[in-house]
């Protein structure tokens, strides 16, 4: 039997997000001017206190390489300053939010930011599956982030889905020089906001932690910042093979009627009829090939030129110099338990169980899964309570502690992190179980890390505050241990020290090791990267 590796057990753990747009308080809205290289800047006062200021970092035509601007100017051709930035093309939002013209960012900048004050930057990255997402989503106003880490918060766009990853000509990881070019972008304009470029930590969450994990393994971007932040990476995917992201790419095309060199057919294609043919294959991926699992079937490339190295166990692992934070939340295969698979109060039978694990895994890993200890199922029981635990350890925590062991083996730092507290993403607010107590699903750290929570309680709030603190060492200093803050231990090859935030379990804080022992997840069970040898 052929395993489909995250296929469609996974599908929704990441799925379309609602696009939002932060809000302006005319009472406290003023323009705001600063001098840049590329022309003067003009923002606003954000309603949380920061100067705002949204700007497009480059310019692309359709399926050709991004290239960075010239001059300052607002997004989206705007001469309103309060205005943001449209989201890129795609699927259930209202076409009027979006355009291909969407290569933006929005700056956030406390008020009290000298331009000689050399302070550093927190380069957000939103995660999407590659195809969805903005730097607009709710949640995301860098503002109060920005005044607790006293730096400069950037959030950033780049383009999805078929326009960023899959070009007719052959060509791959446009997404991932837009990244770059973003990045280089503020190299060149920082300095006038108070920043200092040489201080720049990228940070991002699912699938906007999957991009700063390929920037990573491009040694050409690696001058572009110091210390990476990734929330709830899933790293079991691992990168596309060119074999892989080949086949989806003539896939595409057969489906466009547009030949690789055809450009003028290319540019002729509407939006629907381009989105129309990236969801087949989304769809038909892993028909196509099963390594492509069908949760993020379009995704970066290790193609040998920009990106040139895996950065897990199926190529010789880098020397690495740059501290890492990790982090997953307690519950992340929640949303694709309860709400894709098994939606509804009912519980689903124990038998359900054995199906399930082999449509991911197959039945020579699916075996190995139910003769261990890890995932016990209750005859009598839910089987989502074990086939959550189970998503959860494969396809996020266990990867990223294996990913943590190799950094600290190969010359980096790196500090694990396990949220026990959460605050409802907008979109769980419909999954119950989402909603339970004591349950912290995926995306529901992306309002605390940012200070964003509305009415947060006092374990919500605490978690904020210490994150902040957090952050605010770690983008100075690499560590994020500080005065009036527990101890974070670093990872080591042999014990992670996945230190938990927010609700403590065990009397050290680290989060029980169970399944993610490098026995198990990595060497007895094959992560989907090993079992596909991508």
């Amino acid at each position: 039997m052929v395993a489909l590796p995250f296929s469609f057990v996974l599908l929704a753990v990441i799925p379309c997000l609602i696009w939002a747009i932060p809000t302006t308080d005319p009472i406290l809205a003023r323009d705001v001017s600063v001098s840049t290289p590329l022309g003067p800047a003009q923002g606003t006062l954000d309603v949380d206190g920061a100067n705002r200021f949204a700007v497009r970092y480059a310019n692309a035509t359709r399926w050709a390489q991004s290239t960075i601007v010239t001059e300052w100017s607002l997004p989206n051709g705007s001469d309103d300053p309060t205005a943001l930035p449209l989201q890129c093309p795609q699927i259930n939002v209202d076409t009027s939010t979006y355009s291909e013209d969407c290569l933006s960012m929005i700056l956030y900048v406390p008020v009290d930011v000298a331009p000689d004050s050399r302070v550093p930057t927190l380069v957000w990255i939103h995660g999407g599956s590659f195809d969805s997402g903005s730097a607009t989503l709710p949640g995301l106003d860098g503002s109060k982030l920005a005044i607790a880490t006293g730096s400069i918060v950037a959030v950033i766009q780049y383009r999805l889905g078929a326009l960023g990853l899959l070009m007719p000509d052959g060509s791959t990881n446009f997404a991932v020089r837009d990244t770059i070019n973003a990045v280089e972008f503020l190299g060149q304009v920082l300095p006038s906001f108070g920043g200092d470029p040489t201080m720049i930590t990228l940070a991002g969450q699912s699938s906007g932690a999957s991009m700063i994990r390929t920037l990573l393994a491009v040694p050409s971007a690696s001058s572009l910042f110091r210390n990476a932040i990734l929330h709830s990476d899933p790293m079991d995917y691992g990168f596309l093979s060119t074999d892989t992201q080949a086949l989806l790419q003539r896939t595409f095309n057969d489906l466009v009627s547009c030949a690789a060199a055809d450009i003028a057919c290319q540019m002729a294609l509407t939006l629907d009829e381009i989105l129309d043919a990236q969801v087949t294959v989304e769809d038909e991926a892993t028909d196509l090939d099963p390594s492509t699992g069908i949760g993020s079937p379009l995704r970066p490339v290790t193609d040998g030129q920009l990106v040139t190295t895996t950065l897990d166990s199926t190529t010789p692992f880098p020397a690495v110099t740059k501290p890492l934070l990790l982090t997953n939340v307690k519950n992340e295969a929640g949303p694709t338990m309860y709400d894709l698979l098994f939606p509804g109060p009912d519980p689903v039978p124990a038998f359900e169980f054995q199906p399930v694990c082999e449509a991911s895994l197959g039945v020579d890993r699916t075996a190995i899964v139910m003769n261990s200890s890890f995932y016990p199922v209750d005859p009598n029981g839910d089987a989502r309570v074990p086939l959550q635990l189970l998503g959860t350890d494969y396809i996020w925590r266990c990867p990223v502690w294996t990913l943590a062991r190799s950094w600290v083996a190969n010359g980096g730092s790196a500090y694990v992190g396990l949220f026990t507290v959460g605050a409802t993403d907008p979109a769980n607010a419909d999954i119950p179980y989402c909603l339970e107590d004591g349950v912290v699903c995926h995306r529901d750290d992306i309002q605390l890390v940012f200070g964003t929570v509305p009415n947060p309680t006092a374990a919500q709030a605490a978690v904020t505050a210490e994150m902040q603190a957090r952050y605010r060492v770690f983008i100075q200093t690499g560590n994020p241990n500080a005065p009036g803050l527990e101890p974070w231990a670093a990872a080591t090859t042999s014990d992670v020290h996945a230190r938990e935030l927010g609700i403590k379990t065990t009397p050290s804080g680290d989060d029980p090791i169970r399944a993610c022992t490098p026995a198990f997840w990595g060497a007895a069970v094959q992560y989907d990267y090993q079992f596909f040898d991508i």
